[in-house]
């Protein structure tokens, strides 16, 4: 397959949203074939373990025929190399996010400059959504039916269940 055919949307989904999923079913219209990957970043203090957002990703697009889901540790540009991609997607959801965005994928660039950055918005209905005020939310008691896939969302109360 070729290479541009394949996009790579890297991300914690520290839980999956519908803003994520949004993203994921409009990537499918453009590419062959999307792999969605889960970064292991530690450093993000996540909630969920890999192997479970891994679960909640496939659970969430298996309608979806062309979305593969993975799991990355290290630099995403190498991730994508090793994948045979060229592309890389990025949601943007609010201003806020573009200054972010925009230096990682300056960086990127640098580190690896045959690689492109394509920045996709979700549909405005998601494009405030973001998984930690979800997760926060939930945790004060909040509905997030309206966010999350219904196993997502089970899974995220049993998770803050437990953490009580």
């Amino acid at each position: 397959m070729n290479s541009s055919k394949i996009a790579i949307y890297p991300g914690t989904f520290d839980p999956v949203t519908y803003g994520h999923i949004d993203l994921i079913k409009r990537a499918s219209r453009i590419f062959d074939k999307v792999i969605v990957s889960v970064a292991h970043n530690k450093s993000k203090g996540v909630l969920f373990s890999v192997a479970e957002r891994v679960s909640m990703l496939e659970d969430a697009v298996r309608e979806i025929k062309n979305v593969e889901i993975d799991h990355f540790e290290g630099l995403v540009v190498d991730y994508v190399k090793r994948s045979g991609s060229r592309v890389m997607i990025r949601g943007l959801r609010m201003l806020s996010d573009f200054e972010y965005e925009f230096q990682m994928a300056l960086t990127n660039r640098k580190l690896a400059d045959n690689i492109e950055t394509i920045f996709m918005m979700p549909h405005e209905d998601y494009s405030y959504i973001s998984s930690k005020l979800i997760k926060e939310a939930a945790s004060l008691g909040a509905d997030v039916s309206n966010f999350l896939p219904k196993k997502t969302e089970m899974a995220l109360r049993k998770k803050l269940k437990k953490a009580r």
